[in-house]
């Protein structure tokens, strides 16, 4: 099969080198894909992931047999619904069932509808309504922009001033555009946070090794939000009990919920829980792989990856039975100084070939050749993942390689996994 992968971050190039993996994979595209993803894949640099029309062609044009569409925004876009009525088979939700992600209230609206747990919440479309409602509650409190806004549209306030704040910033002072101009006001819910990412076809709902994610961007959780600093799967927190009550009481019924307002999901599912005292509840839904949750669950899949994207796609998933490995995995990821602030780019990164003899594999995030040299192109440049018999042994080895590569302001978080270990 020759399969085209639309994305170019560090989820993309774990999706890659698994799907490089699979014996049904004879060729593989990715656009725009990096400068890691080109030594696995041959990449399309010329066309953006949001450009649905320009991936569409690229897919006619190069006669591909299936597509792979991993982030956000192509997917809010349609770029599924648009390859489907071409008649190019493809992975991922279609438009409608992308709200879950794409629209905060959409997927709380949902929630509440259909008795799904999750914190308790009001929305949003007038300043000044949001402000005065305010008011009336207590901080710690949770100002969430509607929209995709890269990861960062969340804000824990921990006082009233910061809160109303961020209200004004996003719905006034445009921070995060249109996916601020509504917002959502949430009960801070209280406990650890686990991501389970799940192969969904509609019928069938999978979950993969539950995760855990390093959203603030130093040490001990301080700092503000970035897409993600590491992360470690399989999550010791999430017990076969909780395993259990998130199947019956979230994951389950939202799949069942989707289907029942008429959008069958399709795809990869991201559901993360909050494990309150009450048991878990969602914080949020994402409709694809999380970044870098896919860095880690990944490379414990021992099924091809080809075969159960086709069966989704196909809604047959209840015909394959998904294997795993029984080790855990650690990702350490390496950023540019400022991020998730300003910063620069064009740093020749070195010590990789290091990295990768010591077991490791390195996920190119943001990274570009320059010449013949591999520097530094985004906030999140590389992710350095190892596995290991236990997270003690995974997050060592993963350290361990990570302190191999060397680039002209680079900054890691050095507690990846220090609470669980």
């Amino acid at each position: 099969m020759k399969v085209l992968v639309v994305g170019g971050g560090g989820r993309e190039h774990a999706v890659c080198k698994k799907l490089k993996e699979s014996k049904l994979v004879d060729t593989l595209l990715c656009a725009p894909g990096n400068a890691g993803i080109a030594q696995v894949a041959t990449c399309v640099p010329g066309v953006k992931a949001t450009d649905v029309e320009a991936i569409v062609k690229l897919a006619k044009d190069e006669k591909v047999d299936f597509v792979c569409v991993t982030p956000d925004d192509p997917l809010a876009l349609g770029c599924v619904d648009a390859l489907e009525k071409e008649g190019i088979p493809a992975f991922g939700p279609s438009a409608y069932a992308a709200q879950m992600e794409s629209s905060k209230i959409f997927s709380k609206n949902l929630m509440k509808k259909y008795g799904i747990p999750t914190a308790e919440s009001e929305t949003f479309e007038d300043m000044d309504v949001a402000l005065a409602y305010l008011d009336t509650k207590e901080a710690p409190i949770v100002i969430k922009a509607d929209g995709l806004a890269l990861g960062k549209g969340v804000i824990v306030a921990q006082t009233m001033d910061e809160a109303k704040e961020a209200v004004v910033d996003m719905m006034q002072g445009g921070k995060f555009g249109k996916s601020g101009a509504r917002v959502l006001i949430e009960e801070c819910m209280f406990g650890r946070e686990v991501t389970v990412l799940c192969f969904c076809d509609g019928k069938t709902i999978v979950p993969m090794r539950a995760s855990q994610d390093h959203k603030r961007v130093f040490d001990n959780d301080q700092g503000p939000n970035t897409g993600g600093m590491g992360a470690f799967a399989p999550s010791p927190l999430y017990t076969k009990e909780i395993a259990e009550r998130a199947m019956n009481e979230i994951i389950v019924p939202t799949m069942n919920a989707m289907n029942a307002e008429g959008f069958t999901f399709k795809g990869v599912l991201y559901v993360g829980l909050m494990l309150t005292e009450k048991g878990p509840k969602v914080v949020e839904y994402n409709a694809r792989f999380g970044d870098p949750e896919t860095q880690v669950v990944l490379p414990l899949l021992d099924s091809d990856l080809m075969e159960i994207m086709m069966a989704v796609r196909n809604q047959t998933l209840s015909d394959l039975n998904i294997q795993w490995k029984k080790e855990y995995a650690a990702c350490i990821v390496l950023a540019s100084g400022g991020y998730p602030g300003k910063y620069e780019g064009g740093k020749v990164i070195t010590g990789m070939d290091k990295a990768e003899a010591a077991g490791a594999t390195v996920y190119h995030a943001g990274t570009k050749m320059a010449d013949g040299e591999f520097v530094t192109a985004g906030g999140r440049v590389l992710g350095v993942t190892a596995l290991g018999e236990n997270l003690r042994a995974a997050v060592d080895s993963a350290y361990a390689a990570a302190k191999q590569i060397h680039f002209d302001g680079a900054h890691m978080r050095s507690d990846i996994g220090s609470k669980d270990c």
